[in-house]
C-alpha cells in the first residue's frame, strides 16, 4: 500500500517527480539535472498546469449547457405536465483519450492543438422519451442568444452505415471568469431511450474480439436498429392517441 504522502501528489508534482527520477540514476543519487532538464522541466510543468486550467473551463462550458438543458426541462415539465428527457449525463474526455484523437488527426499533445482542433473534450448526452422531444429541445437551446451552433449531424434523419442513430451538435458558449469572457465548445448528444439502448450493446459488442460471424451479426445489428426506429415512431402514435383522449 502506498503511503499517505505518495497518494497526495498533485499531478504536477508526480509528472516532475517521474521526469527526475528517470534522469537521475541509482548509481549516481547526487547527479545533477543538466541545464537542459531544467529548462524541460519548467516547460512541462507549465503545460501540465495549462492542461488541467483548460479542463477546468470545459468543466465550466459543461455546467452551463447542463445547466441550460435542465432549466428547460423543469419549463416543460411545468407547461406539458410531462419531462422532455429522462436522463442527463456529461463527461470530460480523458487524457489519454484527448492524447489517441489528436493522435488520429496527425497531431501532437498539446493545450493549443486541443482547444483548436477537438469538439468534443466536453460531453453532454440527453436521454429522451420520444424523438419529436429531441428536436423541440434542439430548438429550444440553439436559439438562446449566448449560445452558437457551429455543428450539426443529424443521425436520425441520416443513420450511419451500422444502424447507429443519434442527433449530435457541437455548441459554443460563453463562460465569465473572474477576469474575462472565454468562448468554449461542448458536444451534446440526443437520443431516445431505444437509440441508447442500441447504441449501448453495439458498443459492448463491437469491442469484443474474434467474434465468429462478424458481419452477420453486423447485419443483425442494423436490422435492429431499424426496428428500434420504427418502435421510436410507433411510441409517439400511441402518445398522442392517450393525448387525444383526454381532450
Amino acid at each position: 500500500m502506498e503511503s499517505e504522502k505518495n497518494q497526495s501528489v498533485p499531478l504536477q508534482d508526480q509528472v516532475l517527480i517521474n521526469y527526475i527520477e528517470s534522469h537521475m540514476t541509482m548509481e549516481h543519487p547526487n547527479q545533477e539535472i543538466p541545464e537542459a532538464g531544467v529548462r524541460n522541466l519548467i516547460s512541462l510543468r507549465d503545460e501540465v498546469a495549462s492542461f488541467e486550467r483548460l479542463m477546468m473551463y470545459y468543466e465550466c462550458a459543461m455546467s452551463e449547457v447542463r445547466t441550460k438543458l435542465e432549466v428547460l426541462n423543469k419549463e416543460l415539465t411545468h407547461v406539458n405536465k410531462r419531462n422532455p428527457f429522462e436522463s442527463i449525463k456529461s463527461r470530460i474526455k480523458s487524457p489519454s483519450s484527448i492524447y489517441d484523437k489528436l493522435a488520429r488527426k496527425g497531431l501532437d499533445f498539446s493545450v493549443e492543438n486541443i482547444s483548436s482542433h477537438l469538439n468534443d473534450v466536453a460531453g453532454i448526452r440527453v436521454i429522451c422519451s420520444f424523438i419529436d422531444d429531441i428536436y423541440m429541445l434542439r430548438d429550444c437551446l440553439v436559439q438562446q442568444d449566448d449560445v452558437t451552433l457551429l455543428e450539426e449531424k443529424d443521425y436520425i434523419k441520416n443513420p450511419k452505415d451500422n444502424g447507429y442513430r443519434s442527433l449530435h451538435l457541437i455548441l459554443e458558449i460563453p463562460i465569465f471568469l473572474t477576469n474575462e469572457k472565454r468562448f468554449m465548445r461542448v458536444e451534446v448528444q440526443f437520443r431516445t431511450i431505444a437509440m441508447d439502448f442500441w447504441a449501448s450493446l453495439e458498443h459492448q459488442l463491437k469491442y469484443k474480439k474474434n467474434i465468429p460471424n462478424s458481419e452477420a451479426i453486423s447485419e443483425e445489428l442494423e436490422y435492429s436498429a431499424e426496428l428500434i426506429h420504427q418502435l421510436d415512431k410507433r411510441m409517439i402514435q400511441i402518445r398522442d392517441k392517450i393525448n387525444g383522449s383526454d381532450l
